[in-house]
This record gives C-alpha cells, sequence and structure tokens, in this order.
C-alpha cells in the first residue's frame, strides 16, 4: 500500500530540534530529518520529499543557501524556512533566491506549522496538476503538428 502521508524534511544542526520536530510530527506526516543542509541534498537524491523546512543559522550551509542549491536541483519539494532570529535580510533572501513558500519563527507552534506545512502541500500538488496538464497540451500540439 502506498504511504499517503506527506512527505516532509526537517534540516536543523540542533539534534534536539530534530528530535523534537520527529517526535511531534511522525504521526501526522512521513518525517525525514537532516542534521545539514549537504544531509539533506543526499537524501533528496534517494527520497520523494512534498515540503522542506529548514532552519537559517546553521553552520556550513544557511537554510537560504541550501533551498538555493534545492531550487536548481530539485524544484518540486516547497520550501519553509525557520529561524529563531528576526533577520528581515535572511528572510528577504530566502523569499527572493530560495523561493521559499512561507516563513515560521522559532520556537514553532505545532498548530501553525502543522497549518503551514498543509498549505504547502497543497501548493504542490497544485504544481505537479498543471505539469501534468502542461505535459499533455505538448503532447497534443506535437500531435497536431505531425499530422
Amino acid at each position: 500500500m502506498l504511504d499517503k502521508k506527506i512527505s516532509v524534511l526537517y534540516v536543523d544542526d540542533e539534534q534536539d530540534n530534530l528530535f523534537s520536530f520527529l517526535a511531534t510530527f511522525r504521526i501526522k506526516f512521513r518525517v525525514l530529518t537532516a542534521f545539514s543542509g549537504d544531509e539533506a541534498l543526499k537524501l533528496l537524491e534517494t527520497k520523494l520529499v512534498h515540503v522542506i523546512i529548514s532552519d537559517q543559522r546553521m553552520p556550513h550551509m544557511t537554510g537560504v543557501e541550501l533551498f538555493e542549491k534545492v531550487q536548481a536541483k530539485y524544484p518540486d519539494p516547497v520550501r519553509l524556512l525557520l529561524t529563531g532570529y528576526a533577520d528581515m535580510n535572511a528572510v528577504i533572501d530566502a523569499v527572493n533566491k530560495g523561493k521559499i513558500f512561507h516563513y515560521l519563527t522559532k520556537p514553532w507552534n505545532e498548530e501553525e506549522l502543522t497549518m503551514a506545512i498543509e498549505r504547502a502541500y497543497g501548493a504542490w500538488q497544485e504544481k505537479q496538476s498543471l505539469k501534468s496538464s502542461n505535459e499533455q497540451l505538448e503532447f497534443l500540439l506535437r500531435q497536431k503538428l505531425l499530422s
């Protein structure tokens, strides 16, 4: 049987935050966790992920830098930025460079984060539907051009 749960990848360099997220959301969603941006990118090579949530402030690769790499190689997952800092430059960069769907602050609120994940998944579904429609239209156009 196929897993119908929303697949969420949570990226944070603080182990306690990863455990907390997993404990809170593992029943509602299919949760994957990564301790770094590099680990997240490796997971994306083999796992279907609908929503990525990343902390902004991490060593070696910020959340925005991760999202830029994700956008270039894996454009489908919807991206949410989570940070404990009121850093407007990070938010602006995340929107402009990382193409984030939503910005949340730490500490996160379970209800607010659940709603953000569900809205992000809705956006993911819409994107998939549009891709499918575009592929069908391209096929029909090719057929018409060949006749």
